[in-house]
């Protein structure tokens, strides 16, 4: 099972939830809380244990965040057509996708990694630059590898009827 697959099953991500994430509302404000998840973990300097409590809401909100907006009027948007992309993507095991898609995907995924593990290391040394610099790079690829996403969807719609229908 990959990443992808596994943070499907872990967000309980259903048909619905699906369509309901592709409202371009629900894109953004998960986007606008890298900085508050940034924030509550790096509070251990500040507050110590009692970071846990803003880090649990944010959790709980980033489960919520796709099942509190409605189906959008349209999933014409660049970030439905991200979420879109994000689906295509994730079932790229019963519908290949072009190995270019793949390839940077994958490079991006890595790259993201990467800032995630420099954070990590930033957040445990206690080296706020090491951290925010970290949390960037992974933010930045994330943004980029939903870029490829559209750029994916964008392919893949004429070649899957499902997928062209989750356009209109």
């Amino acid at each position: 099972m990959d990443i992808g697959r596994l943070s499907e099953r872990l967000m309980g991500m259903s048909e619905e939830t699906w369509r309901r994430h592709a409202n371009p509302w629900s894109g953004w404000t998960r986007l606008a809380s890298y900085p508050l998840i940034f924030l509550a973990v790096w509070s251990n300097v500040w507050i110590g244990w009692y970071c846990l409590a803003p880090i649990a809401a944010l959790a709980v909100w980033i489960w919520l965040n796709p099942r509190l907006f409605p189906r959008p009027k349209s999933t014409k948007s660049w970030m439905s057509r991200g979420v879109l992309g994000e689906r295509v993507w994730i079932n790229r095991w019963q519908e290949p996708i072009p190995p270019e898609h793949e390839k940077m995907a994958n490079i991006l995924s890595a790259i993201a990694l990467a800032g995630v593990a420099v954070s990590v290391y930033g957040f445990w040394a206690r080296d706020f630059w090491a951290a925010f610099m970290g949390w960037n790079l992974a933010v930045a690829a994330k943004m980029w590898f939903v870029d490829r996403m559209v750029w994916l969807f964008e392919d893949m719609k004429d070649k899957n009827a499902a997928y062209r229908a989750w356009l209109y």
